[in-house]
């Protein structure tokens, strides 16, 4: 057998007794670590006194609320109405983003117009839109879209405006060197030169409408994560406060991911440091 052969050999004897696992398990595997270890953690000291069950349940007994309310149903209930409100705050919120941003990023005179309102605008806490939006709205859901989607809004623009104001000048001066129309120049050049800090600014801005979403369920809401917080409050049950914090955890991941996978798939073309590693 020849040197090529004897080292296919090897590689085919190698690769059947070596397990590799995919790269995305790996990942999965590697972020489940530390919370692993601070679950098992919280629960010894739980077991052993450290924690007071009336102030800090155990991972079990959250565990057992999160199965109780899904096991009466009431769980999915409210789970699917913050889905909701997120969606439509979150799809109200970019849209509006992007019209303002592509607006104020592309044309000076926009930006010298609207860009001083919002910014002071960005600077107004959250909490103090809940009383306009209540004598504007009422309590029912447009209320709570609305202070969602001031939320996204906020972080998506100011990423659009970045990234569109920071292509590099020569890219635009070698589509002009092409005839390249507006159209053309903005699809073809500032488009995909911006889309990287778009693409940020959408995660950013669905983090902020997790957090704004609290906010809005606290406003008279009968359904939601965030109405369990209230009920668990006043019915003085840590388990329900912290099961509903798990949740909010545990669906603001998933969907952080799924743009973040978007993200990658969208920007395939990047010849990036960590694509290469």
């Amino acid at each position: 057998m020849n040197i090529k052969g004897e080292a296919v050999s090897r590689q085919i004897i190698k690769s059947k007794t070596q397990f590799v696992l995919p790269k995305n398990v790996k990942i999965v595997l590697l972020g489940s670590i530390i919370p692993a270890i601070l679950l098992v953690v919280w629960q010894y000291l739980s077991y052993i006194g450290v924690l007071e069950a009336h102030l800090m349940p155990a991972p079990t007994v959250i565990l057992a609320k999160i199965f109780e309310f899904a096991g009466d149903g009431s769980l999915w209930g409210h789970i699917g109405i913050t889905l909701y409100r997120i969606f439509f705050g979150f799809l109200i919120g970019v849209v509006a983003a992007v019209l303002f941003g592509s607006l104020v990023g592309y044309f000076r005179i926009a930006e010298a117009l609207l860009d001083p309102m919002l910014q002071a605008f960005r600077s107004i806490p959250s909490l103090a839109w809940v009383p306009l939006f209540i004598l504007w709205m009422g309590i029912a859901e447009p209320s709570k879209i609305t202070l969602i989607a001031v939320g996204v809004f906020f972080p998506v623009y100011l990423n659009i405006v970045s990234g569109i104001q920071g292509v590099d000048r020569k890219l635009i001066e070698v589509g002009k060197i092409y005839n390249f129309s507006t159209f053309d120049l903005i699809r073809k050049v500032i488009l995909p030169a911006s889309l990287p800090s778009f693409l940020v600014g959408i995660r950013s801005g669905l983090g902020l409408g997790w957090m704004f979403v609290v906010a809005a369920e606290l406003m008279g809401a009968s359904q939601g994560i965030g109405y369990l917080l209230v009920v668990g409050q006043n019915s003085y049950s840590p388990e329900t406060v912290i099961a509903s914090i798990v949740l909010f955890a545990i669906l603001g991941k998933i969907s952080d991911s799924i743009l973040k996978k978007t993200e990658e798939k969208t920007l395939h073309w990047q010849d990036s440091y960590v694509k290469k590693a």
